[in-house]
């Protein structure tokens, strides 16, 4: 399979290296095929501010930015309600004992 790609390439090489004419330079050169914007399947996708209600029609990138905030924001707030509690008693200790030495 690599030696007949190599020939491929060697050939292909060769023949771009002395058109005949511009013409047939340009029937060489290669086209992007399949590679442009044709046709979508589906709904078009829209960004999350436009349709906050349905997640299914955003964008893929909004999807994820959105969702990964989410779970920063609860991830976020559970870690500081389970360990908030603790720096306000370590606060109110600290206020009593320097109002005990004045």
């Amino acid at each position: 399979m690599a030696a007949w790609l190599a020939a491929r390439q060697a050939a292909s090489l060769t023949r771009l290296s002395s058109p005949k004419s511009v013409a047939e330079a340009t029937k060489l050169i290669q086209r992007r095929g399949l590679a442009g914007g044709g046709d979508h399947h589906g709904p078009p996708k829209v960004n999350f501010w436009k349709d906050p209600m349905s997640p299914s029609k955003w964008k893929e990138e909004h999807f994820v930015i959105v969702s990964l905030t989410g779970w920063g924001v609860l991830i976020y707030s559970g870690y500081k309600f389970f360990t908030g509690g603790k720096k306000e008693e370590a606060s109110e200790v600290i206020e009593s004992s320097t109002f005990s030495t004045i």
